[in-house]
């Protein structure tokens, strides 16, 4: 192994930025290129499906039967001019990942040969099998039908040569066993919830729509050194490894100018991005070395997390091109920051406006603080929900580990905007008479139209901060699927916008002005939702016992922060939305608690293996060198001599010997405990011991590996290091 090693490094450090075919085109030219939107709807279908096919994807109707032929003859003929062979329902099973089942477009002609054929029914619905997807109990092995429908507001796409048709998958019994159908339920409660809301300010308003602005952080390694990190490629990260000499204490690589193959790697992968729609516009380094970002432009919500799901796709195809593996894991390495994916949330009407930018007028600017204090309201009473939509057995190692959000939801509003809550609150009920019927504002708000976009220092540590016109869900780990923290978020919003619009309507059926009424009522939001803003140092101790204090959930176990799902007021909020039902509530905590066990379960056996048949050995192997040594050193030297100057490689072997015996004790530990869990019926039981007893024999194993690796002979070490992982670009 260790020849391998130095072999691979050689490899790597020898490798050239490949040089990447730029389009002759514009960008602007050959964006979309396969994808199919409504510019070639329009040229590949007639303008009657064109028209009904636009109209059900703006007033989410479904499609008939007629229609759908229609749309399918022409999507199969784009599809076969670009060069495509097959089809796929191309989508988003319970695995934080995407699925697909190709078949071609070949049909018997009834003469002995075949045709090219795709009709309506294979464009709207296929059949894959439900029972080899997480489902948590609601299909038996046995039960193998499921059911995958067309989502025809995510236009369809080409990768290589199949046709990719974005869908949701549902049970035989009608249980939704995707990211997807959530998502599009939780969109479709906020549009209503918002809409009528809104409607309070402009009744022009048809609709609220939901937008993300994701960002891609993730790590590449060269692939040839990835290959020899066995845990790097079964776990996605480095089970040990010390960390080197340097890492990113010099705060050097933040910004830092791009390394060439890297940059040919970004270009290429912008090329691809771009041709499959992918808005990608902003490249750079991140602060641990050979950390990298990616951020597209802000898109409609579902629209934005099946372009992040298909860009974790691309990114490792093109990665490999370049001779990298590109890392997703939230910490592939220790004592280096950690991967996340932030996610920009923003609401907004089909009037074109943002619901969470300030307005140039009183009616705006009420609009505006209606909205922010109906979102804190919504984040104060679901925050556990939140933690829990963003925890993972990989997010875990991010978290509170000051690079990322702390494991306590908060919200970070800034100075000028916090003042202004805290004004509204403090306001007596004249002041707020006045303010609803006047335009003059006696309460300070008259400033509100005067606020500058990103008007107040940002606050990396704060796991969901405003920045000026949107939030920051800052939380979401790299890894992940955007649709489970967005499914939960504009689920909560959606509930908190029906309640805040029944209370107010209360008060004007009562006779209170409708104003006053809106005002009333956002400052018992404010006043409710306290607890929830902070905008100080999260990763304080003090911030932990204060966040305590307020109530808040500060749960750090991931199998019981998983818990938030089912206590009764999540159950309810999403039963009133019509997001989840109690089954599928359930269901899927059972393959949240399954994941978890199953990763850690890897990880141990991984980890295991990696000490016992590549650490130990070497470890026994140098020790024994050592020991031959002092052997050699006493019979040549005196012995009052040869003991002094053997003195050294004795307390090395005995502080080897040290380590090794931890190791092994803790390895069988492990073991053992991994046993006693296995053993357990019940996914959260089992998740919760894996968690209590497995995991931290994890850690322990690992400080006295890297240890030894400090010890033994750096030529003898069999896995690539970390400076070697890191610096070799």
């Amino acid at each position: 192994m260790s020849q391998l090693r130095f072999k691979v490094v050689e490899t790597a450090f020898d490798r050239k930025a490949l040089k990447v075919e730029i389009p002759k085109e514009r960008p602007s030219e050959y964006f979309g290129k396969y994808v199919f939107n409504r510019k070639k709807m329009l040229e590949y279908l007639p303008k009657k499906t064109y028209d009904a096919l636009v109209y059900a994807i703006d007033n989410k109707e479904p499609l008939n039967r007629e229609i759908a032929d229609s749309v399918a003859a022409g999507m199969k003929q784009w599809a076969i001019d670009n060069g495509a062979k097959h089809y796929t329902h191309w989508f988003h099973p319970l695995t934080d990942g995407t699925a697909e089942k190709h078949d071609s477009f070949i049909e018997h002609d009834g003469k002995g040969g075949v045709m090219e054929e795709f009709s309506g029914k294979l464009l709207v619905q296929q059949e894959p099998d439900a029972s080899s997807f997480p489902n948590g109990g609601i299909r038996n092995t046995f039960e193998a039908r499921g059911y995958s429908a067309w989502d025809i507001s995510s236009p369809a796409f080409i990768i290589d040569n199949t046709l990719c048709i974005p869908t949701i998958f549902i049970s035989y019994t009608g249980e939704s066993l995707d990211y997807k159908t959530p998502l599009l339920r939780a969109l479709n409660s906020v549009d209503k919830a918002g809409t009528a809301v809104a409607q309070y300010f402009d009744p022009a308003v048809k609709h609220v729509f939901s937008y993300l602005g994701w960002e891609q952080e993730y790590f590449l390694v060269d692939e040839s050194l990835y290959a020899a990190r066995p845990d790097l490629v079964m776990t996605g990260r480095t089970l040990m490894g010390h960390e080197s000499a340097k890492n990113q204490q010099l705060e050097d690589h933040y910004f830092g100018a791009i390394p060439s193959r890297v940059e040919a790697f970004m270009l290429d992968l912008e090329i691809e991005c771009h041709k499959l729609g992918i808005p990608a516009k902003t490249r750079h380094n991140e602060v641990a070395p050979n950390q990298f970002e990616l951020a597209p432009i802000f898109e409609e919500t579902n629209l934005a997390n099946d372009h992040n799901l298909l860009l974790m796709s691309l990114i490792a195809d093109v990665a490999r091109k370049h001779n990298f593996r590109v890392l997703l894991h939230e910490k592939p390495f220790a004592g280096i920051n950690g991967s996340g994916k932030h996610n920009n949330w923003s609401l907004g009407t089909d009037t074109g406006v943002l619901l969470f930018a300030p307005g140039k007028t009183p009616k705006a600017n009420l609009q505006f603080i209606t909205f922010i204090a109906n979102v804190m309201a919504a984040v104060y009473k679901h925050n556990g929900l939140l933690k829990a939509s963003i925890s993972s057995a990989t997010n875990q190692h991010r978290l509170g580990a000051n690079e990322a959000p702390p494991a306590i939801i908060s919200m970070f509003l800034g100075t000028q905007l916090s003042e202004i809550l805290d004004k509204l609150e403090k306001s007596t009920k004249d002041e707020l008479i006045n303010f609803a019927g006047k335009e003059q504002i006696q309460l300070g708000l008259s400033q509100i139209p005067e606020i500058l976009l990103d008007n107040t220092d940002r606050n990396r540590t704060s796991p969901f901060a405003f920045t000026g016109n949107r939030f920051e869900f800052r939380a979401v780990g790299s890894s992940a699927n955007c649709a489970s923290a967005m499914i939960a978020l504009n689920a909560a919003v959606a509930d908190q916008l029906c309640e805040f619009k029944a209370a107010v309507d209360k008060r004007v059926a009562a006779g209170e002005a409708l104003e006053h009424a809106i005002l009333t009522e956002v400052k018992a939001l404010i006043t409710l939702s306290k607890p929830i803003h902070f905008d100080g140092n999260g990763y304080s101790d003090e911030w932990k016992e204060e966040a305590a204090k307020r109530g808040l959930d500060c749960e750090t176990s991931t199998p019981l922060i998983f818990d938030s799902y089912l206590k009764p007021e999540s159950v309810e909020m999403f039963s009133r939305t019509g997001v989840f039902s109690d089954v599928e509530l359930k269901a899927r905590n059972e393959v949240k608690w399954e994941i978890y066990t199953k990763k850690i379960q890897i990880e141990s056996r991984v980890l295991g293996d990696l000490a016992t048949n590549h650490v130990l050995p070497v470890a026994t192997r140098y020790q024994s060198f050592l020991l031959d040594n002092v052997y050699k050193i006493k019979n040549l030297f005196p012995a009052d001599r040869g003991a002094k100057i053997a003195e050294q490689d004795l307390c090395m072997i005995e502080k080897m010997a040290e380590h090794m015996s931890i190791i092994k004790q803790t390895v069988h530990d492990m073991i053992a405990a991994r046993k006693i869990a296995n053993k357990i019926e019940s996914e959260r039981e089992k998740a919760i011991a894996y968690h209590d007893t497995v995991y931290p024999k994890m850690d322990v194993i690992r400080y006295h590996i890297d240890k030894l690796e400090l010890m033994v002979d750096d030529e003898m070490w069999p896995l690539p290091k970390y400076r070697e992982l890191l610096f070799i670009r």
